[in-house]
């Protein structure tokens, strides 16, 4: 009881008659109005009673929503990239975000003035690729700037063998052998 400054677990004056029985407070610390309101106590002892607003209807939000401008642009690379090619690493104090290297990108191509809208999501995108941070586009494998990618990406395992099979000089396997893993003459 003594640790609630709430009224509502006993009055003030019961909680010092409290403090001094168990002896935390002396009898000659007590409080200067403790005799008084012990010779004179109130007919009725004062209760703590809580308030209550009624309410009809629907209630009300009163708290605005607050949304900076950099928020919108962190909702486009979400809806974009979903949550970015790594993890957060919160055991560093000094880590940021690829997500907040993007606003930071964003805000620095849109403070030049050449680009605006999705021109300049886009290109927030290439210049943090420009940097080596690889976005991945939500839903599918497609890279920031699919026309930079290399063509050998594009290959299947099965040609790129073929093809160097081919280069190398006296080993000639017929397409069969190469999918199956076998040279001439040998047989599993």
């Amino acid at each position: 009881m003594a640790g609630s400054r709430l009224e509502k677990f006993g009055t003030v004056f019961t909680r010092v008659r409290d403090l001094m029985r168990s002896g935390v407070v002396k009898k000659k610390d007590k409080p200067i109005w403790y005799d008084v309101y012990a010779a004179f106590p109130p007919k009725r002892d004062p209760l703590y009673v809580k308030p209550q607003i009624q309410r009809y209807g629907k209630v009300t939000d009163t708290v605005p929503e607050i949304f900076y401008k950099e928020d919108v642009v962190r909702a486009k690379f979400y809806e974009m990239y979903g949550n970015g090619p790594k993890a957060f690493d919160l055991s560093k104090a000094n880590f940021i975000s690829t997500c907040q290297r993007f606003v930071e990108k964003y805000h620095e191509l849109e403070s030049q003035g050449q680009l605006e809208g999705e021109a300049l999501y886009e290109e927030a995108g290439r210049a943090l690729l420009a940097e080596g941070i690889i976005l991945r586009r939500r839903g599918g494998s497609s890279v920031v700037a699919p026309e930079d990618r290399d063509p050998v990406l594009e290959m299947k395992l099965t040609d790129m063998l073929a093809e160097q099979q081919a280069d190398a000089p006296g080993t000639a396997q017929t397409e069969e052998e190469q999918v199956h893993g076998q040279t001439p003459g040998t047989s599993h």
